[in-house]
């Protein structure tokens, strides 16, 4: 029986990559060499990797490959009906960020409605000359209505930091009830219009599906407290980028902490870039050594274990049949 094959498309942690390395031979390729990519594809058993996206097209000839695992808990780069039309297993880390992410959009929350990032930069241009003003304040979060589009892993371990660090009164709305959110964190599930009416803080913690595509836009934007601060580390094309510069400037609504943005790297002349009252963050969610390794490791099991056909979580088409 030949040697499995494992297309690396992404720099693995050195454990990580000898882990993988006892179970099949490891190939690292540069995703932005296509061809070399696409080629080691049509002899690979599996691959591994994060941020880039995989067509149908680069499948083709592909005959070998059973299973995709990427590092991340987001897979809009692929076409999952075609990946299961082929039989082949796709597999992400849904689990293993959930707290780091959590952390992020809370410093997003934080940040903004302190206007952190704004003051640091005008005290270390010299600004700070005297006692501060009202020029300079802020808003408070605590006791303060945190609306969640999205209650899932992510939406509920926000829903923990605000309702039981910052006594926030937690609105949200989901496909289904979350009931741990309702007994626990005291969550109301409303109406997506209700929520934007309500909140003080609204917070997009939903994948990026053809249903929340442009989710949030300038109809969205108009609902909205004029006070409100909106926080998006789902994913960028959640938001309506032009309609969200459009209520910022106007004084819509007050301000945006943003993690995610319709076109990543986000352009240098962005209006974004030039406003205030936006605190930009370049995709950070679960950026941490440690969550970072974790994700790598998680990925790497994965990949193994649908490669032996063991794996029993983390799948996201579970409808497909190894073949």
């Amino acid at each position: 029986m030949p040697t499995r094959k494992i297309v690396a498309y992404k720099p693995l942690p050195s454990d990580v990559e000898a882990y993988l390395r006892t179970h099949a031979d490891v190939v690292n390729v540069d995703p932005k060499d296509h061809a070399a990519f696409v080629a080691a594809l049509k002899t690979a058993d599996g691959a591994i990797g994060a941020s880039v996206k995989i067509t149908p097209g680069m499948l083709e000839g592909a005959t070998r490959l059973k299973a995709l695992s990427t590092v991340s808990v987001g897979f809009d780069n692929f076409d999952v009906d075609d990946l299961t039309r082929r039989g082949i297993v796709l597999t992400h880390t849904p689990d293993v960020l959930t707290e780091s992410t959590a952390d992020t959009v809370f410093a997003l929350i934080l940040a903004s409605a302190r206007r952190v990032v704004e003051l640091a930069e005008w005290v270390k241009e010299g600004n700070w000359k005297a006692s501060i003003g009202e020029a300079s304040f802020g808003v408070d979060v605590q006791g303060k209505t945190l609306g969640i589009v999205g209650l899932g892993r992510i939406g509920g371990a926000v829903a923990r930091r605000a309702a039981l660090g910052f006594r926030m009164n937690v609105l949200y709305t989901n496909r289904h009830p979350n009931e741990q959110a309702e007994k626990e964190f005291g969550a109301k599930r409303v109406p997506l219009d209700e929520l934007l009416a309500q909140s003080d803080f609204v917070c997009l913690q939903v994948p990026l599906t053809p249903e929340t595509r442009g989710l949030i836009g300038a109809d969205e934007f108009r609902k909205m407290k004029q006070s409100a601060i909106l926080i998006n580390a789902s994913r960028g094309p959640t938001v309506d980028e032009a309609a969200l510069i459009e209520a910022l400037r106007n004084g819509t609504i007050r301000a945006a902490g943003l993690d995610v943005f319709e076109h990543e790297p986000l352009a240098a002349d962005s209006p974004l870039l030039a406003m205030k009252n936006v605190v930009a963050l370049p995709h950070i969610g679960s950026a941490t050594h440690e969550t970072r390794h974790a994700m790598n490791r998680n990925a790497a099991e994965n990949l193994v274990g649908a490669l032996d056909g063991t794996l029993t979580e983390n799948i996201v088409n579970r409808e497909v049949r190894m073949r």
